[in-house]
């Protein structure tokens, strides 16, 4: 017990002892060293214990040692003056011959003699071992949000199962490209989409590359499928970018067919040049429809921009036309105008917006900078039918293709880029506001094309 003791409180308890010491001798430094672990050990030992074990019968040192705790306790002041006198006197001769208190010795972690060793066998550690033992806490790490590119994946997955999964079906087992191989593949192309022409030049290419040997297996031949698609869309995507122009406001002039989303695609733009730092401007030149102008401020609360209305039945072409002159007075950096949706079959509509662009036009004489043609990608091969039409009418300058999360095939992606040659802004892959993505080809074909396991 002695042992355990001088380990844990022996340093903090040798300066206390000196004070009793009339003698400064070697063997006295010993024994006032070990005094107060003594008195506190017989002070553990009066403490009431349950089934306390028996403590060991004391040495002769700690026999003598007790009286002289007891003569101070009963001495005089006086004598207590002395003492302390006397002590100060010991205390620099212990610091010149006893080891500094400082730190434990080696010796003092050395065990004692057998016969001051405690009875119980399980000893308790060091501090130093005591500090070793201590588990290092590490803060656990923070999960990785995923990347845009895996939520892009995650979005198109009903469309690689209608396009790039069949693909997978198709080639699965088979060793070497043949007719019938190339026949099934045809019609896998065509119903994802990609278009009877985009098809047919699509496999005269493997064709040719299966002529020349430069196609070997049919996993080969996906990859090559895969670079041919990517080629048409790149192709279209050459000026992609949407130039600002040196003075005055930006003016996109947004147009489609009936329930494409083009009031919520203005909604969803509008938000990214808002956060990009622009002073937005929505106008709603869609007098026809009953809710359009309310479902446009709604937008316009969420972003916090301005909606230009006017009363309901108003002519849409001089709503644009008073819209743009607060603009260049008010000096908005962009203005987005919402029309009404009609079908590319309706002459008469087709000539009202024929109109809007003129007013436009004499407002601005650059204006508007961007035509953008809003497709619902689930249409199909019906959306290359309104794209050529509305391009003949006004011009198009732009598409944005929403609800490719929903039942779309990838395909008309490809086909419509090739088809009109006209850069893809937006692609919609969900309701949320930030589910408008800019168009990355690269990104698109490789979360249309990623296999299933990654």
């Amino acid at each position: 017990m002695l042992g355990w003791f001088k380990k844990k409180f022996g340093k903090n308890k040798v300066k206390e002892t000196s004070e009793v010491i009339e003698e400064p001798s070697i063997e006295d430094n010993i024994i006032s060293q070990e005094e107060p672990l003594i008195e506190q050990e017989i002070v553990l030992i009066e403490e009431p214990v349950v089934h306390a074990p028996p403590e060991p019968e004391a040495t002769e040192e700690e026999v003598t040692a007790l009286p002289a705790e007891s003569a101070h306790l009963d001495d005089s002041p006086e004598e207590s003056i002395h003492m302390e006198t006397a002590n100060e006197s010991s205390k620099e001769q212990d610091q010149a011959t006893a080891p500094e208190p400082v730190e434990p010795s080696a010796k003092e972690d050395e065990p004692l003699p057998e016969e001051h060793e405690p009875v119980s066998e399980e000893e308790e550690p060091s501090p130093e071992e005591q500090k070793e033992e201590v588990p290092i806490l590490v803060a656990p790490k923070e999960k990785k949000k995923p990347s845009l590119f895996k939520k892009l994946a995650e979005k198109l997955t009903k469309s690689r199962e209608a396009f790039t999964y069949q693909l997978d079906t198709l080639f699965l087992g088979k060793k070497e490209i043949d007719a019938e191989l190339l026949d099934d593949l045809e019609e896998i192309l065509i119903t994802a989409d990609l278009g009877v022409s985009t098809t047919q030049e699509i496999l005269d290419y493997a064709r040719k590359k299966v002529k020349r040997k430069e196609l070997s297996d049919p996993q080969a031949l996906k990859e090559s499928l895969k670079l041919k698609i990517a080629s048409f869309i790149e192709e279209a995507q050459e000026d992609a970018e949407l130039v600002m122009p040196e003075s005055g406001p930006f003016i996109i002039m947004v147009i489609g067919v009936n329930g494409v989303g083009k009031t919520t695609t203005i909604g969803k733009v509008a938000h990214k040049f808002v956060k990009a730092g622009n002073s937005v401007m929505l106008v709603a030149a869609d007098t026809f429809r009953a809710a359009a102008v309310s479902q446009l401020k709604i937008w316009g609360e969420r972003n916090k921009v301005r909606v230009f209305s006017q009363k309901d039945g108003a002519d849409p072409s001089s709503v644009a036309f008073d819209a743009i002159g607060v603009a260049q007075d008010e000096q908005y950096d962009v203005v987005l105008i919402d029309t009404a949706g009609r079908l590319h079959t309706q002459t008469n509509l087709m000539e009202e917006l024929k109109k809007i662009k003129r007013v436009i036009g004499k407002k601005c004489e650059t204006a508007p900078h961007e035509i953008m043609l809003v497709i619902d990608a689930t249409t199909g091969q019906n959306g290359i039918s309104q794209a050529k039409l509305f391009n003949e009418a006004v011009g198009i300058t732009g598409i944005t293709l929403t609800k490719l999360d929903g039942t779309a095939k990838g395909g008309i992606v490809a086909n419509i880029a090739r088809e009109m040659n006209t850069p893809i802004r937006f692609i919609g892959v969900g309701e949320q506001i930030e589910d408008l993505r800019d168009f990355d080809p690269k990104e698109f074909i490789d979360a249309l094309f990623v296999s299933e396991n990654k």
